[in-house]
């Protein structure tokens, strides 16, 4: 089975794909992660999530934010959370990305994101406990990631 990605380039000898597909994550945590991560380099991403998952930095809630809290403390972006299991998944994705550089012979220190998107996956229907016949509706989430080689310097962000 061929995976479909939304977007087509044409140089596919600098180029690196990688996805997720169905995950349990929630779609809102996972469209702001990708907002956040689009256009930077791969290693600063992957610093970015796992510093959300040691809750020492939170993603900026721009779209979405409807009852968010304040965060106190923060100068810019104060409506903000930490969406720790989005960020685990998509730190799994990326770290794909950077072993399918090294397996196509890339350089990952160069790897700038180029397009990164969350999409709507498979919903599933369960009957919730107890017998009773009200049913859950759990919507999963697909991630693709496309990153391309950039052979200019790139300044730090």
């Amino acid at each position: 089975m061929e995976l479909k990605y939304s977007l087509k380039l044409d140089d596919e000898e600098r180029i690196v794909k990688a996805m997720g597909r169905d995950m349990d994550i929630s779609f809102k945590h996972a469209v702001l992660i990708c907002d956040k991560l689009r256009g930077m380099r791969i290693k600063d991403a992957i610093n970015i999530l796992e510093s959300v998952i040691k809750l020492e930095r939170t993603i900026p809630f721009r779209r979405f934010n409807k009852g968010v809290g304040h965060r106190k403390g923060l100068k810019k972006d104060k409506i903000s959370k930490y969406p720790v299991k989005a960020s685990k998944n998509i730190l799994k994705i990326l770290r794909n990305l950077e072993n399918n550089a090294d397996y196509k012979g890339l350089d990952p220190d160069k790897l700038l994101i180029k397009h990164i998107q969350a999409q709507k996956g498979i919903s599933r229907l369960r009957r919730k406990p107890r017998g009773r016949w009200a049913l859950w509706k759990r919507q999963y989430v697909n991630i693709q990631i496309i990153a391309e080689e950039v052979n200019r310097e790139l300044k730090e962000k």
